[in-house]
């Protein structure tokens, strides 16, 4: 924690000062729906978007520093998304129940041990028929530079799909404001089933027909 409040006293390379270019075409397509949790959320920037379109939005981060910028950025915006000190693993159902949730960024930062916990919190967030849209990078992105864990597909099914249905895992760009990250990524969407209860060691749920989630 104290690494990413000492970071967020400045300007981190993620942090652009607008909406990822992917959570705009995803809100545009109409992807994003309902009420929305943002997990990570940094300094606020997608929910600032995404409340000014009309969503009911939610942030929460464990870095302090992170959740001040954002609720400084907020203030007097009408409507104000709301935004917290929390960590992303126990989240579950304590803020309510949510048509979308979204990770802009955390999931490769979370040690192997993590990945569970934040799978099933993830899940509890989720209504049901609820969409969970997570961005991070994939291990096409050069390691020079060093930053967060690169992700493999097979990573993303292994830690969501005993929890959720898979929908698409697509490769995308990110947008950052140092020049030596290429931002290759991976877009991945799931969904929490209507009615469905599946347990932590449950066999992952087919791929559906919505996106390439091989």
């Amino acid at each position: 924690m104290q690494y990413f409040d000492e970071v967020y006293r400045g300007t981190p390379p993620w942090d652009i000062g607008r909406p990822q270019p992917e959570v705009v075409r995803l809100e545009e397509s109409g992807a994003i729906l309902g009420r929305v949790l943002d997990l990570g959320c940094g300094t606020g920037e997608n929910l600032l978007y995404l409340a000014a379109r009309g969503h009911d939005c939610v942030g929460v981060d464990f870095a302090p520093a992170a959740v001040r910028r954002a609720i400084e950025k907020a203030a007097g915006r009408v409507p104000m998304p709301r935004f917290e000190v929390r960590s992303a693993l126990d989240v579950g159902a304590a803020l309510g129940a949510f048509d979308t949730v979204l990770d802009c960024g955390l999931f490769h930062t979370l040690h192997d041990r993590h990945r569970p916990l934040y799978a099933r919190s993830v899940r509890e967030a989720l209504r049901p028929g609820g969409r969970f849209f997570v961005l991070c990078f994939s291990e096409r992105e050069p390691a020079e530079w060093g930053g967060p864990r690169r992700v493999t597909r097979d990573e993303l099914r292994a830690t969501f799909g005993p929890e959720l249905h898979a929908r698409q895992i697509r490769p995308i760009r990110f947008e950052t404001n140092f020049p030596d990250i290429e931002g290759h990524g991976w877009l991945a969407e799931f969904e929490r089933l209507p009615g469905e209860r599946p347990g932590p060691g449950a066999a992952p749920t087919p791929p559906g027909t919505g996106g390439d989630a091989r």
